[in-house]
């Protein structure tokens, strides 16, 4: 169970993010993004050692505002091997220096993401301790994923960000959040965001692609 503190963070994630965005290929403004959060969830590692976050920031700096997701991992150490997806390090009022990482190159992330796709994970509220959200939603066609052993080669482009099972299936995170799935997906996590027009609006996060 992971246990959300009401405590400082110096620098914050958005403060991160902002300084991390633009370095991405899928980031479409261009200059200093101008964050807010929007929405997002949590995983448990069932270890609870590592902090695991799925956050919409919507930025605002453009012609007109743009949702991204970026799915965190928080660590109390560094993740060997993992230097190139460091988004920056942060001090906690509580917990102290805390490495935080581009999440999909996490292996904790990364399986517990396939549970949620399997119903075997809880997705949980993003600000409040010990509370599922059931606004988050799963759906899957297939059974017995395959968790990835060893490294794992992450793709990006203008679009998002994925990588392959072991079988062959191809897990999508949607980094700007799109409202239905990709033609072809046979699984998807969807969860709710604040739209900058001030409505709760649903949205597909990852998506997965069998072979």
């Amino acid at each position: 169970m992971a246990i959300i503190h009401n405590t400082t963070l110096e620098p914050t994630k958005l403060e991160l993010l902002t300084a991390w965005l633009p370095t991405r290929p899928w980031y479409t403004g261009t200059g200093t993004p101008e964050l807010a959060k929007a929405g997002g969830f949590r995983l448990d590692d069932p270890e609870g050692e590592v902090g695991i976050e799925f956050m919409v920031a919507v930025d605002s700096s453009g012609p007109e505002p743009v949702a991204y997701l970026a799915p965190l991992t928080y660590r109390a150490a560094p993740l060997p091997g993992a230097d190139h997806a460091l988004v920056g390090t942060m001090e906690h009022g509580v917990l102290g220096p805390r490495w935080a990482y581009d999440g999909f190159h996490d292996p904790v992330l990364r399986t517990e993401l396939l549970a949620l796709f399997e119903g075997r994970a809880q997705a949980m509220a993003q600000s409040i301790s010990d509370t599922p959200d059931h606004e988050v939603t799963h759906a899957c066609t297939v059974s017995g994923l395959p968790v990835p052993e060893g490294p794992v080669e992450i793709t990006e482009d203008q679009d998002g960000t994925g990588f392959a099972l072991p079988d062959g299936t191809a897990v999508r995170l949607h980094r700007r959040p799109r409202p239905t799935a990709p033609e072809g997906a046979t699984g998807q996590v969807s969860g709710v965001w604040d739209a900058p027009d001030g409505t709760r609006a649903r949205a597909v996060f990852v998506s997965l692609h069998t072979p």
